[in-house]
């Protein structure tokens, strides 16, 4: 049998890189997309060493035209990851910036909707296809200070569910992870620009928030299950975050 391709967005940092460390290891090709070509560059090196197959492919997934360009190098595939997103700002609605709400409506949802419409012909064709949707707990509850990322990770989630309603009958499935608080290296500093006092208070005092490698060992265990068996939402959370307004701290 050939390998399976896997096409992971957002996949030069966090989650991202750690899924395509983890598809690789489960016997993937993975193909790495992001803007940054030189962090996907080095995972692809990184990759390829240890015996996986991996490439690197810069792209932007907001250009459309760009994503069709790339898409129309597949004739086939068996996976898509949509992981790039990401959040901007922590202002209440009444003073938040537009342009904040516009950029992550524009990465976390038209994005993830560019690379779907333009790769769900050859996920079809694979006879045996899957879509996954990187939404949020965000995604399913409302925070003070979020409306924006709140706002675009509820469109994520709705894409998900509708598209699973639409496409039932063809061969892909469509999952959606939905992670709570997840510590990486740069999710709380590009939200709060760099400003990493900022960041840091996100997770102070809680013992162990998700790491990008937990999320990527859930992911590539929903992907992995038999293919008539659809994880339609799985949650995951630290154990000691509750909901996404209550949270165990020891400080």
């Amino acid at each position: 049998m050939s390998t399976p391709i896997a096409v992971i967005t957002g996949a030069s940092s966090g989650i991202g890189a750690a899924t395509a460390r983890r598809l690789a290891a489960a016997g993937y090709r993975v193909v790495l997309t992001a803007r940054r070509k030189d962090r996907i560059e080095a995972l692809e090196a990184e990759l390829t060493a240890a015996g996986h197959q991996a490439t690197a492919y810069a792209l932007d997934v907001t250009d459309r035209a760009a994503v069709d360009e790339f898409a129309s190098a597949f004739r086939t595939l068996a996976l898509l990851v949509n992981n790039a997103g990401g959040a901007l700002g922590a202002d209440p609605v009444a003073t938040s910036d537009p342009a904040d709400w516009r950029q992550m409506y524009e990465t976390n949802v038209i994005g993830t909707l560019n690379l779907t419409q333009a790769l769900l012909p050859a996920l079809t064709a694979s006879g045996d296809g899957t879509v996954v949707v990187l939404s949020s707990t965000a995604g399913h509850g409302t925070y003070e200070n979020g409306g924006g990322y709140v706002a675009a990770k509820h469109g994520a989630h709705v894409l998900a569910e509708t598209l699973r309603l639409e496409i039932v009958g063809t061969p892909v499935r469509v999952i959606e992870i939905a992670p709570g608080m997840v510590k990486t290296e740069e999710f709380a500093t590009t939200r709060f620009r760099g400003d990493t006092d900022k960041a840091a208070k996100v997770y102070a005092g809680v013992a162990e928030p998700l790491t990008a490698d937990d999320v990527a060992e859930t992911i590539t265990w929903a992907v992995t299950r038999p293919s008539h068996v659809n994880i339609d939402l799985l949650v995951v959370r630290p154990r000691a975050q509750a909901s996404n307004t209550k949270v165990h701290r020891e400080l």
